[in-house]
């Protein structure tokens, strides 16, 4: 089974069952919600309708979400770490609790995907929240074989998503020894002071990648070699550029463009890894563009993602400048001057020198940095008291 069908499977399995199907919100999180750079879950877009905010869409809603994630960034490229990700999810805002998301993620799992759980997880409990005996007792309702894990806080309890909003206890679903499904229940309400207190409206709050359930699908051994990475690979023959030409791409889409700060940055960052890759595998620049060609013909999203008309542009030219800077910068090296020169000279951030040179003293070059701030501060004090 391909991922489009996948996704659409998934969607209208809960469309059919009075849930209303919304489109991906953006990468760019709304103005109002300033606690991360990207969306990072499928819920943050329907974050106010947890607190008690009116659904415009009714209490019940199922989405497939644009997420980006950089906190996993050095582990982009074993089995399953990705920076961009689908995630599919249902949502109900007052409108059902535990027993029907429990029984809904069960029958899709086993009956729609025709898939084996090995096993279910649940909170343990602890001095702020209790075990979650009512997920226990639900899981053997359904099915009394089956083997249930408890586990804590770092595990099986989410939320929120930046300092602040809705979270609780989650039961997660594991099919071959690796967790596709997050079901969780937002009955707190966390404070920035990390205070907990109850939520006067539950709500139900599920995530489950595309990418996995994919990969599990098509027994793949990775993600990688899915019907969504395989015409990438082919191209690339590179795990790390494949994933961060993606989500190069993905960021572009939703007017993210190559800066010094905040997403920008990111962007930036994403795309200098890819090309030090590319540059280690001698893999030209223009294949980096038939990549780029690659993401915006799938077909996976065809007819559901829009990408923006200069999306080679903005990603070649990003690139270009930044191979100009780095062979310059390489050439000083090899003439003797020190890595550090890199920083100074030409911009390069530590994490980017390290993957070009990898026999770069870390240590050193830290020290230099804070000499280098020092230097700055006291340059910086002399021209506003002159």
């Amino acid at each position: 089974m391909l991922s489009g069908e996948i996704r659409k499977k998934f969607l209208e399995f809960f469309e059919k069952r009075g849930h209303a199907r919304i489109p991906s919100a953006s990468l760019v999180p709304d103005k109002e919600d300033q606690s991360v750079l990207f969306t990072t879950a499928g819920m943050q877009q329907f974050k106010p309708y947890y607190l008690g905010e009116k659904s415009p869409y009714g209490s019940n809603v199922t989405s497939s979400q644009k997420c980006v994630r950089t906190s996993d960034i050095e582990e982009v490229g074993d089995e399953r770490h990705l920076t961009f990700f689908e995630m599919l999810g249902n949502f109900s805002f007052g409108g059902y609790w535990k027993e029907e998301a429990i029984r809904y993620a069960h029958e899709f799992v086993t009956k729609e995907m025709g898939l084996t759980i090995d096993y279910v997880t649940i909170f343990e409990g602890d001095s702020e929240v209790s075990e979650d005996l009512e997920s226990r007792d639900i899981w053997k309702t359904i099915d009394p074989n089956l083997v249930i894990k408890k586990f804590g806080r770092e595990d099986n309890f989410w939320g929120p998503t930046g300092e602040s909003g809705p979270c609780g206890p989650t039961t997660e679903i594991y099919v071959n020894g690796i967790e596709i499904w997050n079901i969780v229940f937002n009955e707190y309400y966390k404070s920035k002071e990390g205070v907990f207190s109850k939520l006067e409206q539950k709500g139900v709050d599920t995530g489950m990648g595309l990418e996995r359930l994919v990969m599990v699908m098509q027994k793949a051994e990775t993600v990688f070699e899915t019907d969504l990475f395989e015409p990438l690979i082919k191209i690339a023959n590179s795990r790390i550029i494949a994933d961060h030409i993606r989500t190069s791409a993905f960021m572009i889409a939703d007017g993210v463009t190559p800066s010094n700060t905040d997403r920008g940055y990111i962007l930036r960052r994403l795309l200098r890894r890819a090309y030090v890759h590319a540059r280690k595998l001698k893999i030209e620049t223009e294949t980096l563009n038939a990549v780029i060609e690659a993401v915006i013909d799938h077909p996976s999203y065809r007819g559901i993602y829009t990408f923006h008309p200069d999306t080679q542009k903005i990603i070649m030219e990003e690139i270009e400048k930044f191979k100009k800077a780095l062979e310059a910068g390489l050439k000083q090296v090899e003439k003797g001057a020190d890595p550090f020169t890199l920083f100074t000279s030409y911009g390069l951030p530590l994490e980017i020198i390290k993957e070009a040179i990898p026999s770069v003293d870390e240590d050193r070059f830290n020290r230099e940095m804070e000499e280098h701030k020092k230097l700055s501060s006291v340059a910086g004090e002399k021209k506003f008291s002159n």
